[in-house]
C-alpha cells in the first residue's frame, strides 16, 4: 500500500532528476560544439551547404505562412478595429503583431517542425547506421564535421526565414487592408511608419529569432546525437526534437518579451 502511494512521488523525483541531466548534458554539448565550431568554420562551404539545406528549403513554407497569417491578421484587425473607429490604424497593428510576436515565434515553430525535424532524423540515422563512429575510427570528429556545420546553419537561417514571414505578413496585411477591404493605401503605410520604431521593434523581434534558432537547433542536433541507434529510437528523438522545441520557443518567448518590452 505504501509502495503504491510513493510510486507517483518516485516517478516525480525519476522524471526531474532526468531532465536536469539531460539540461547538463546539454549544456556541455553546446560547449563541445564551440570548441569545435573553428575547425567546421574554416571548411565554410560544408556551413553554406547546410544552411541551403536548413534555410532555403524552408522559404516554401515560411512564405506561404506568412502571407496567409498576414491575411488573416488583416481580416481579424479590420473586424476589431472598425468598432471603435480605427480601422485606419490596420497597417500598425499588422506590423507590431508581426514583428514584435507572430513572425519571430510561429517563424521558429514552422523551422522547428521542418528543418529542426530533419537535422535529427539525419543525424539520428547516421549514429543507427555508424557513421559518425567510422568518422571517430578515422580521426575525423563528428561534432566538428556533422553537428557544428549545422548548429551555425540554424543560427545563420533563422533570423532571415523571421524576417522573411514578417515581410510577406505585413503584404499579406496589405492585401487585405487596401486591395480588398478597400483602406487608403497612404493611411496604411504612414501608420505603420509613424507606430514601428527600427530597436524597440524590429531589432528586438530580429533578437528573439536569433535565441530561437539556438535554442531549437541545438535541441535538434542534441536529440539526434543523443538518440538511440534503432528505427524506432531515431523516430522517438525526432518527435522529441518538435515537442521539445515548441515548449523552449514559447518559455523562452515569454522570458525574451518580459526584458524587452
Amino acid at each position: 500500500m505504501l509502495d503504491n502511494l510513493l510510486a507517483p512521488l518516485r516517478h516525480l523525483g525519476h522524471s526531474t532528476i532526468n531532465a536536469i541531466w539531460k539540461l547538463g548534458m546539454m549544456s556541455r554539448f553546446l560547449l563541445a560544439i564551440l570548441a569545435h565550431s573553428g575547425q567546421s568554420l574554416l571548411r565554410f562551404q560544408l556551413t553554406i551547404r547546410e544552411v541551403y539545406f536548413a534555410g532555403v528549403l524552408s522559404l516554401i513554407i515560411i512564405v506561404v505562412s506568412g502571407l496567409f497569417v498576414g491575411m488573416v491578421l488583416g481580416l481579424q484587425g479590420y473586424n476589431t478595429l472598425s468598432r471603435f473607429g480605427s480601422a485606419d490604424a490596420l497597417g500598425a497593428l499588422v506590423a507590431l503583431s508581426l514583428l514584435r510576436e507572430l513572425g519571430p515565434v510561429l517563424a521558429a515553430l514552422l523551422f522547428a517542425s521542418r528543418s529542426g525535424s530533419a537535422m535529427t532524423a539525419e543525424i539520428g540515422l547516421m549514429k543507427a547506421t555508424e557513421q559518425l563512429e567510422a568518422m571517430s575510427v578515422m580521426a575525423v570528429d563528428p561534432i566538428a564535421r556533422v553537428v557544428a556545420p549545422r548548429f551555425w546553419a540554424g543560427v545563420i537561417s533563422m533570423p532571415i526565414l523571421a524576417a522573411l514571414f514578417n515581410v510577406m505578413g505585413i503584404f499579406g496585411g496589405y492585401l487585405v487592408g487596401v486591395v480588398m477591404i478597400g483602406l487608403d493605401e497612404g493611411t496604411f503605410w504612414s501608420q505603420m511608419q509613424n507606430n514601428v520604431d527600427l530597436h524597440f521593434d524590429v531589432i528586438n523581434g530580429l533578437i528573439k529569432s536569433l535565441f530561437f534558432g539556438i535554442a531549437v537547433t541545438l535541441v535538434a542536433v542534441f536529440e539526434g546525437f543523443d538518440a538511440t541507434p534503432t528505427a524506432a529510437g531515431v523516430s522517438s528523438a525526432t518527435t522529441r526534437t518538435v515537442v521539445t522545441s515548441a515548449l523552449v520557443i514559447l518559455a523562452l518567448d515569454f522570458v525574451l518579451t518580459a526584458f524587452m518590452f
